[in-house]
């Protein structure tokens, strides 16, 4: 299964960095901005993940849940 741009992802419960959720409970009305990842980081996850770090306060003013 693939999804693309727009649509909507199936639910599922995760223990997360943020506590345990359920996805679309935790999503709520909002946008999501989900990372996936393999098992090992690699170079461009570890950047990706540390930039989208760094642009969180961007991403919550513009209604976008990021995990």
């Amino acid at each position: 299964m693939s999804l693309r741009l727009g649509d909507i992802a199936p639910d599922f419960e995760a223990d997360t960095t943020q506590g345990h959720i359920r996805f679309h409970e935790w999503l709520g009305d909002k946008w999501g901005l989900l990372f996936s990842h393999p098992a090992d980081f690699t170079p461009v996850c570890t950047t990706e993940l540390g930039k989208t770090a760094l642009l969180k306060g961007d991403f919550e003013r513009r209604g976008v849940k990021v995990i």
